[in-house]
């Protein structure tokens, strides 16, 4: 639902000027930055014949070291063509895709026998803002794929932006306020818009939808004729689960009302107030997030993504901490494809005060 309403400056896109990149091991892969400085490194086959979910599995610690030097890595040239292939990978490197519950996003499962889903099954027309997968979650993944079965004819491209580069960006002022006080995320589902409470928590049967909101920690509202209102409060910086440093991660900015287009979201509040609206954010205490602070976040965001074409068979791997991502609108068929692994507890990894990192 949450697309971005201004333009978007211009995203610095990959150099045509091609550099030979570091070899991997055996000489089986090299290695090589996308752009000069930042995400995604691109690993590609030296060779015919290479199995990326085969290599990686041989390869693990490297590709995890990679990872958490980069933030992303970009696949490229190895050939997956399956679906099942795809899947090889994520066990691979993660040890299996998890389900998506809790969703905010429609997504399609692909298969029933994998936990592989449509990247967002939004209208070709619409651009979704920088987030981190699950962000607003008490419970999210630590790695994120994705896999292009079939490039878009024009745009669709998948821009990704390093939450190190966007934590030192942030106005100090702005990260302590967060910080200090923590984000209120309210969703209301099924009022004529957003997702159903059924198809948010997979089941649609009440109590077992209490039953994991109070596990995770959200508080659960059961409005007149069976509607749902959920609220819980998050933390707008969080450590890394594996090196301990301080990342900003969280829907602060994706779900609030100020990321809607304009003529949405006044449709929207033309209807219902800010705490009905189908997701919203606040400050921990319930307080509104200042406009001018919205906007400063949602420039930040936006000066850190860098963007580059898909191409069929890419394999892209997100440590979902480190590296945001958000999408283009496109024209013609574009099937991406997208996978989550690695649960993770974002109270355990909290930064629990505004002091500087």
């Amino acid at each position: 639902m949450v697309v971005s309403q201004l333009a978007t400056p211009s995203i610095p896109r990959p150099s045509r000027t091609a550099r030979r990149g570091s070899p991997g091991p055996g000489g089986m892969v090299e290695f090589e930055p996308l752009f000069a400085d930042g995400l995604p490194l691109v690993c590609r086959p030296t060779m015919p014949g290479v199995s990326l979910p085969d290599w990686a599995l041989a390869n693990r610690a490297l590709v995890e070291a990679k990872l958490l030097q980069h933030a992303a890595i970009l696949f490229r040239g190895f050939g997956v063509g399956s679906l099942e292939e795809f899947n090889r990978c994520v066990d691979a490197i993660s040890g299996g895709a998890l389900e998506y519950l809790f969703r905010a996003s429609p997504r399609t499962q692909i298969t029933r026998n994998l936990n592989i889903y449509s990247s967002t099954d939004y209208p070709a027309p619409e651009r979704i803002f920088p987030h981190n997968e699950h962000s607003y979650s008490p419970v999210f993944p630590l790695h994120l794929y994705f896999y292009c079965d079939t490039p878009s004819l024009t745009g669709g491209e998948t821009p990704l932006g390093d939450t190190r580069k966007l934590l030192a960006r942030i106005d100090p002022a702005v990260r302590e306020a967060l910080t200090r006080r923590k984000i209120m995320y309210v969703r209301n589902y099924g009022d004529g818009m957003g997702l159903p409470w059924q198809t948010a928590f997979q089941t649609d049967r009440p109590d077992e939808v209490e039953a994991y909101c109070r596990k995770i920690g959200i508080e659960v509202e059961w409005k007149p004729d069976g509607r749902l209102r959920t609220r819980q409060v998050g933390p707008a910086q969080i450590r890394h689960p594996r090196t301990g440093e301080p990342v900003w991660f969280n829907h602060a900015t994706f779900f609030n009302a100020l990321t809607l287009p304009e003529s949405l979201r006044d449709a929207l509040l033309a209807e219902f107030g800010p705490e009905d609206l189908p997701q919203n954010t606040f400050y921990g205490d319930g307080a509104p997030i200042e406009p001018e602070t919205v906007a400063h976040l949602q420039d930040a965001y936006r000066e850190v993504m860098v963007e580059f074409p898909w191409q069929r068979g890419d394999v892209v791997l997100l440590d979902n901490v480190l590296a945001v991502h958000a999408r283009n609108a496109f024209t013609g068929p574009r099937k991406v494809m997208t996978a989550m692994a690695i649960a993770q507890r974002a109270a355990e990894l909290a930064v629990e005060d505004g002091a500087p990192a």
